[in-house]
């Protein structure tokens, strides 16, 4: 009988804001019968190396990739950039200007935070961080270590997250811009999660047919957090466009989100098409 393939096309190690390692990452992988993954650390590609001698020896195909940060008009949203190698080129050469961002930004979230009376400094940030990638996890994380916060979450409530006391907002590609770069570097773009885009079902239904014109590649339909009935409407969405409908677990290790590799909350199924698809853009 043929393995059934178990498809995650979205988790983060520690080169970014995960907790596991790139080789232990696949090791997880391996455990949960995962035949297809993809590494997506924000704005890194660090780990890949690492995952894929590791995913080579435990007989999984690796996708490379990142997760960039993106804005079209007043939406702000994620990109699933797949088959992005660690290597020089259009958007690997532009990676470094974004944790260049992120870095700025984590002093003046740092500054605002003492201000309010929380006293942590940028040393117990990056004490939190394993990799270069360095962001408002890694804050979080500090602000529970010193006792502030019971997880990582609950930071972002009323501090850290979109619009909470001490956001502060960062530079971010344009969302065409960032599709341009990745198809010259002969990547495939792909819209993360779309439920945390703050807009109505028909405006981000314009916003996919925007980007769908200037290049994306797909839509990420199959998430831990979209109900089953989101999943279905946005890979026929993805379909009606002529796009992936791709999908992941989002997993970023033990002690934050409960999402889990390949099965997200329990109920993840990614379609093994959702690879099938993902590769059948890459000439587009």
């Amino acid at each position: 009988m043929a393995k059934r393939r178990i498809v995650d096309l979205h988790l983060h190690s520690s080169a970014s804001d995960g907790t596991d390692s790139p080789k232990e990452l696949v090791a997880v992988a391996e455990r949960a019968g995962v035949t297809t993954m993809a590494l997506m650390d924000h704005d890194v590609l660090d780990g890949v190396e690492d995952a894929r001698t590791a995913a080579i020896a435990a007989g999984i195909t690796l996708i490379s990739g990142t997760e960039l940060s993106v804005q079209h008009g007043d939406a702000k949203m994620h990109m699933l950039v797949y088959f992005l190698e660690p290597t020089a080129g259009p958007l690997q050469d532009k990676l470094g200007w974004l944790r260049q961002g992120r870095n700025e930004r984590n002093l003046a979230i740092i500054e605002n935070l003492n201000r309010a009376g929380y006293t942590i400094t940028i040393d117990d940030v990056r004490a939190k961080a394993a990799g270069r990638s360095i962001g408002r996890p890694h804050i979080a994380d500090a602000l529970v270590e010193r006792g502030y916060f019971d997880h990582r979450d609950a930071a972002f409530v009323d501090l850290l997250g979109d619009g909470g006391t001490v956001y502060v907002e960062r530079e971010r590609f344009k969302a065409e811009e960032a599709i341009e770069l990745a198809r010259t570097s002969g990547a495939v773009p792909v819209i993360a999660h779309p439920y945390t885009i703050r807009a109505g079902h028909q405006e981000y239904t314009r916003i996919f047919k925007d980007l769908t014109n200037a290049g994306l590649g797909g839509i990420e339909a199959h998430h831990s957090a979209h109900a089953p009935e989101l999943r279905i409407r946005l890979t026929e969405i993805a379909h009606a466009l002529g796009l992936a409908a791709t999908g992941g677990s989002d997993y970023h290790g033990a002690g934050k989100r409960d999402y889990g590799v390949g099965v997200g909350k329990g109920d993840l199924r990614v379609p093994p098409s959702a690879v099938d698809e993902l590769e059948a853009q890459r000439g587009q």
